[in-house]
């Protein structure tokens, strides 16, 4: 696992509500969200697709969709991020927070040679010439574990494997050491050998430079080989949060003891896993594991309820 640096608040998600009027109505993606990201540590949020993981990240990005409608705030080093200009934000875009995204053929452009795509990143936030900047290219590449990298800086992201194109991702968030990554799904499209390199590469590097990473994932097994917290989160609403040895020793909410349940059961290849309903009604402002839960009470489908701190973190859950 990845050292703790307890240094300090390096972000703050501060009653987060966020939904898309032109694709789904008045349905909010997020509902309130609070959290805390410490610097040097890495913080995994875990839940289904369409739960609001990768719209968060999103947002700590600036990259929801001008029809978005936001309520509440996010912190970076106490400063607003929703209060940026856009030249503002491409001080902080890709140089102080970066991202991985899920998909590494569609992020990279598929006409460009992927040394010139890393070289980019240190011309633009640098101000170096382009043959400066593709010689720290290459030296960034065979820091990410690409063979030959010389040479693999004239390929194209097609003549690469899944693994490969993933580092060059990796590579181009980290060309200038941003305080903050965000990792959208950055195994799940790789088996499982070249995923365990990557979280392996990912854990290196946290550890090195001290990057505090959101490690967004609907795996709880990769959880526990990268995290320091968890945060759960079900449609759009985090319902758990804890250190990571706690929410594997002793999770509390109905919803995270379900995931951790179908974990072996979950198939890895579709990124599928069922929870069983116990009953059909369910669509509401309560808690959204109702139809889900067992333990669930009348209320509970009515009224979310409210944020109570526990041992090692807190829990969204009329239980306690």
């Amino acid at each position: 696992m990845a050292r703790r640096d307890n240094s300090g608040i390096l972000a703050e998600v501060q009653g987060l509500w966020i939904s898309f009027p032109l694709l789904k109505g008045d349905r909010w993606a997020l509902r309130g969200l609070d959290l805390v990201l410490k610097k040097g540590e890495v913080f995994a949020f875990v839940g289904e697709s369409g739960s609001g993981k990768s719209v968060t990240g999103y947002a700590f990005m600036g990259l929801l969709p001008p029809y978005a409608r936001v309520e509440g705030s996010i912190l970076f080093q106490g400063e607003d991020l929703f209060s940026l200009s856009p030249r503002e934000w491409c001080k902080v875009r890709g140089k102080r927070i970066s991202m991985i995204f899920q998909e590494p053929m569609t992020a990279l452009n598929p006409t460009m040679k992927v040394g010139r795509q890393v070289a980019e990143v240190f011309m633009l936030h640098e101000g170096m010439d382009g043959k400066g900047a593709l010689r720290k290219a290459v030296r960034l590449l065979e820091e990410m574990g690409i063979p030959n990298p010389e040479v693999r800086v004239e390929d194209y992201p097609h003549q690469m494997s899944g693994g490969m194109r993933q580092r060059v991702l990796i590579a181009m968030a980290m060309a200038s050491s941003p305080q903050m990554l965000i990792a959208d799904e950055p195994t799940t499209a790789l088996d499982v050998t070249v995923q365990a390199q990557i979280i392996s590469l990912l854990k290196r590097l946290q550890r090195e430079k001290g990057t505090a990473i959101f490690f967004i994932t609907h795996d709880l097994g990769v959880v526990a080989e990268i995290a320091h917290r968890v945060g759960v989160i079900k449609d759009g609403v985090l319902l758990e949060e804890a250190d990571v040895e706690r929410l594997y020793a002793k999770p509390l909410h109905p919803y995270t003891k379900a995931l951790l349940e179908v974990l072996p059961h979950w198939d890895r290849a579709s990124r599928t896993f069922e929870l069983p309903r116990v009953r059909e009604e369910g669509e509401g402002e309560g808690c959204p594991f109702f139809a889900y839960c067992s333990e669930a009470r009348e209320r509970c489908s009515m009224e979310l309820p409210p944020v109570t701190a526990v041992a090692s973190g807190r829990v969204r859950c009329w239980l306690y």
